[in-house]
């Protein structure tokens, strides 16, 4: 969001425009084996602001327009400069033929079923973009629906999401172009593959809701941008609209619009039996609130089903006049309630599902049955319960890794679920609900042999105490001489519990005879609400700590030492990395922060959504929050003339979920500041956003490069 709903009002300031000067990299800059690379100059302008009486200097304020021409000039210049030195590297073609094998398998998406047809996406191994099927039967051969690897010449368009009607005579599905959060949704008949000629703008980060006649779809629309009716204003608050099929959308009737509140983002679901639609309110990663909508009645309005905002609330499902709830309402760890929507007083909720000792991840109502997941210890596991909560055991799982899935509606009678880990990719599974017998549907295999590797959980002392886990996955025959070089992993916010999962990248790795290390820091949800509020707002630094824990433990444990230890992460864990490299130059050989949230007094600017994330940063117009993310916030803490590990900063030009300027700014002063030869590149991918959608070859280019990077200095392989 960084992860799904990483979502201000604007706070609207004067850029100064500047002019950014940059020179052309010489030929010391251009080889990987120069001394130091001979950086772009880079304006520094004359912008201070006032923080509570502190005043903060942000001399690259004018990176923050995006079309301005000194920027465009810059993100030139790094990739200059950054292109050739990377290509130059002497393991780079040779990984990057490796990872093209090793991406080269069938990948496929857990099956959907509407109207008696099943739709999955496919990706045959070799494919960029993948495709969306739909098959009569499980047995059937499937035909191909849609197939975006033709929508552009660089496979730069992207399927986002797919829809089908209850009846599967329709399916909506909408496209992203050059890595853009913005979508268009389309509608095509299932029989013939025609699109309708109903086409939806405006929407960004949210799905959309069939009415169960098929006649339309309730989603939600941001307004026009001012002064331009043709792209979306992501700075605005979305209404939820009903959009009727045949119908342009400017006729679209309006449902929802919240009108007590600037920033919270509603999203409507319709139920299975289609007499209620739930709105979902958005605001943060604390606590929402959810109103709802009688559709038998056509003068209903609104009713307020959670509007304490005091915890998170999720409708998994409902039968008849009960909704499913998970909730963290008095328990931290996640429930399960049943809720009257006609008398929904928190004195009538019956609790089905009671809080466990461990942490709810996520539930869903399936053929009468409720389907837990849970986290121990940041592993999957899926229970079964009856309507009324009586245990009906686990299911199946073919290891000890990631479980995900269990979709469907409360009538059916199966569903399906992926099984992966460090060592297996995605399989997709079936259960049937009627016996619980589990059956693997589709099984890849990918062009090498995992059985000499092995995953092992550890559990290490963070700074004040608290214990940690952490994955560690290695050759079986690996002898601990403190010298193996080694990736450790971390991301560490936002209720997100990083449970084993199979990349090609991390399997590259391992074959150039790396360890991978991924640290199950506070701030995510291995363990609940708790675990997560421990690592927010003026406890963030919680989070650093941990991932400095983890890299401490690895050296003291005998596995690798700081000269041979490289970091990554991606989002709010690239802001992980970028803190860290600051806080702990010297335990770190290399740094590799991707799309990192990284300007922490001005990262809540860029859009409503980003707003949204000071749920777990807090915000710099608040004081105490203030002065705790200028503590860490990586554009502020570089410290001219240290030794900094080298660092290659990763971005792209169109993520507007994160906006690239975060990293141009910490990039620019971490080169001016940089008091060693240790290189620090940016790298700035075109025609790409935050990360999805990005076709294979740009992905494998991508990596290609940071993983020659990190070896180059950790000592991984040959040079």
């Amino acid at each position: 969001m960084l992860h799904r709903h990483i979502r201000t009002a604007f706070a609207a300031m004067t850029l100064t425009t500047l002019t950014a000067c940059a020179t052309s990299p010489g030929p010391a800059a251009s080889a990987a084996g120069a001394a130091s690379p001979a950086y772009p100059s880079v304006e520094r302008g004359p912008v201070v602001d006032d923080y509570h009486g502190t005043r903060v200097a942000d001399p690259y304020r004018w990176m923050e327009d995006p079309a301005a021409p000194a920027t465009r000039e810059f993100v030139r210049a790094q990739n200059a400069l950054a292109q050739p030195w990377l290509e130059s590297l002497p393991q780079r073609e040779r990984i990057k033929q490796r990872l093209t094998q090793l991406w080269n398998y069938e990948r496929v998406g857990l099956p959907r079923v509407k109207g008696g047809k099943y739709f999955f996406t496919r990706n045959d191994g070799t494919q960029n973009q993948s495709v969306l099927y739909v098959a009569d039967s499980l047995q059937a051969s499937p035909r191909v629906l849609f197939d975006p690897n033709s929508a552009s010449r660089d496979a730069t368009v992207a399927l986002a999401r797919y829809e089908p009607s209850p009846d599967g005579s329709i399916v909506a599905y909408s496209l992203s172009d050059g890595g853009t959060d913005w979508e268009i949704w389309k509608f095509r008949r299932v029989a013939d593959g025609v699109d309708l000629p109903d086409e939806l703008r405006f929407v960004k980060f949210q799905g959309l809701s069939w009415a169960t006649d098929a006649s339309g779809v309730y989603y939600s629309r941001y307004p026009a941008r001012p002064g331009d009716a043709a792209r979306g204003d992501d700075q605005g608050q979305p209404v939820v609209h009903f959009h009727k099929l045949g119908e342009p959308q400017s006729a679209d009737r309006t449902v929802y619009k919240v009108t007590d509140h600037p920033r919270r983002t509603p999203s409507a679901t319709v139920s299975d039996d289609g007499h209620w639609l739930f709105v979902s309110l958005f605001d943060g990663y604390r606590a929402n609130g959810i109103d709802v909508i009688d559709l038998r009645d056509p003068a209903a309005r609104p009713r307020r089903l959670f509007g304490d905002w005091d915890a998170r609330y999720d409708i998994i499902g409902s039968e008849g006049d009960t909704a499913f709830v998970q909730t963290t309402n008095a328990a931290p760890r996640s429930r399960i309630i049943a809720v009257d929507l006609k008398d929904p007083a928190p004195a009538r909720w019956r609790e089905v599902v009671p809080q466990q000792d461990i942490a709810l991840d996520g539930a869903n109502f399936v053929g009468g049955k409720i389907i837990a997941t849970y986290v121990k210890d940041a592993r999957g596991i899926a229970r079964v319960f009856d309507r009324n909560g009586a245990p009906l055991g686990e299911v199946a799982s073919p290891g000890l890794g990631t479980v995900a899935g269990f979709g469907g509606s409360a009538k059916d009678t199966e569903t399906f679920f992926a099984y992966t880990d460090y060592l297996t990719p995605g399989r997709v599974m079936r259960l049937d609900l009627a016996t619980q017998a589990v059956s693997t549907w589709r099984e890849p295999k990918i062009a090498g042999d995992t059985s000499p590797y092995v995953t092992e959980q550890v559990f290490y002392t963070s700074k004040d105490g608290t214990r940690v886990p952490m994955f560690i996955t290695r050759r079986k025959d690996l002898v601990k001489t403190g010298d193996t070089p080694t990736m450790l992993y971390g991301y560490g916010g936002f209720n997100v519990s990083l449970t084993p999962s199979f990349s090609p990248t991390v399997f590259a790795w391992l074959e150039m005879g790396g360890i991978y290390a991924v640290a199950n820091l506070r701030g995510g949800g291995e363990y609940g609400d708790a675990w997560h509020e421990a690592g927010t707002k003026l406890k963030k630094q919680n989070v650093f700590d941990d991932f400095i824990a983890a890299a401490e433990f690895l050296v003291r444990d005998g596995w690798t030492k700081p000269a041979r230890l490289a970091m990554s992460g991606r989002s709010n864990g690239g802001l992980l990395v970028g803190a860290t490299l600051l806080q702990r130059p010297d335990l770190f050989a290399a740094a590799l922060p991707g799309v990192g949230v990284l300007d922490m007094l001005r990262y809540h600017t860029a859009s409503a959504n980003a707003r949204q994330w000071s749920s777990d940063y807090g915000l710099s117009e608040d004081p105490a929050e203030f002065r705790a993310l200028y503590a860490y916030s990586p554009v502020h803490n570089v410290k001219p003339g240290t030794c900094y590990p080298a660092t290659l900063v990763t971005t792209a030009d169109r993520d507007d979920r994160v906006v690239p300027w975060n990293s141009y700014k910490f990039a620019a002063e971490l080169q001016r500041s940089q008091g060693c030869a240790k290189p620090v590149l940016l790298r700035v991918e075109t025609r790409a956003g935050h990360g999805a959608g990005k076709p294979t070859w740009m992905q494998i280019e991508d990596f290609a490069d940071q993983w020659a990077f990190a070896a180059k200095f950790i000592g991984l392989g040959a040079d």
